[in-house]
């Protein structure tokens, strides 16, 4: 079966989200993409499990073509916008998958809207983080992306862009991650994440470890095994807070785990779906 990628806009309350939809039969799958990403990171995925699942995957907030209002992209914010998309989109009950920021968002969903999620897999996102939010107004931090800030943007060309990512980003996936967020404008070639949106992601972060102990769902915990999201210490709390854990490990230190060893993945996702 070719599984067939449909791009369209959904408008929700707060913001309007692009979005990757399988439009197939079967459970429906919402896959949530890590900061400075895009939907599109899931497309492998989509392609693979498309005859048996309707696989959606967004744009999220402040990245890739979806809107990038000022606010503070806390996981609250992030996980009502997967909501209202399920809503929109007539889903009672889906699974759900998230990576990075991602997962975080995604533990979210399932801790406050347990009714929404049917099992949920967290790849290599530590849950540790400040104990306070700071209570600065979104309007008032200042909006530059700490990881971007000293990046020569705009590029003069694709060329200058793919050259400097080569330089600058530690593995092939990560720089084909970062390729797919960069976009033509009339001045060069700019990234589409918005800066404010990654500079209050980042901002307004604060340890999770309670939502994690908050979903009741199957959970699929993975981490890059030699990674340093999820050093020993975290992996081991985050997988005491989960009430039912199949936690897996991935060898390496990419923390594109879904990404760096694909059969290795789709095993264990496999072997989830399964259960």
């Amino acid at each position: 079966m070719v599984v067939t990628l449909y791009r369209k806009r959904i408008v929700l309350k707060q913001v309007e989200l692009f979005v990757l939809d399988t439009q197939t039969e079967g459970p429906a799958i919402l896959c949530l993409h890590g900061r400075w990403g895009r939907g599109e990171t899931w497309a492998d995925l989509m392609r693979r499990y498309g005859d048996r699942y309707r696989i959606i995957a967004p744009d999220q907030r402040g990245h890739g073509l979806s809107g990038k209002p000022l606010a503070r992209y806390t996981a609250e914010e992030m996980a009502e916008d997967a909501v209202e998309l399920l809503d929109a989109l007539g889903i009672e009950t889906c699974i759900l998958i998230g990576h990075s920021m991602g997962a975080q968002n995604a533990a979210h969903v399932a801790a406050l809207h347990p009714h929404r999620v049917s099992q949920i897999a967290l790849l290599d996102k530590t849950p540790a983080g400040p104990s306070v939010r700071i209570d600065t107004p979104p309007e008032q931090l200042p909006a530059v992306d700490p990881l971007t800030v000293d990046w020569p943007l705009p590029f003069s060309d694709r060329a200058a862009a793919r050259d400097f990512m080569r330089r600058e980003l530690d593995s092939e996936l990560a720089y084909e991650y970062f390729m797919n967020s960069l976009i033509e404008t009339p001045d060069g070639y700019r990234m589409m994440f918005g800066a404010q949106a990654m500079a209050a992601n980042i901002a307004y972060n604060i340890d999770w470890y309670d939502r994690l102990s908050e979903i009741a769902c199957p959970t699929l915990l993975i981490r890059a095994q030699d990674g340093d999201n999820m050093p020993d210490d975290v992996w081991e709390k985050a997988k005491g807070r989960l009430s039912d854990c199949m936690a897996r490990e991935m060898p390496g230190t990419d923390h594109n785990v879904h990404l760096s060893d694909p059969e290795r993945f789709y095993g264990f996702l496999d072997e989830f779906l399964a259960l």
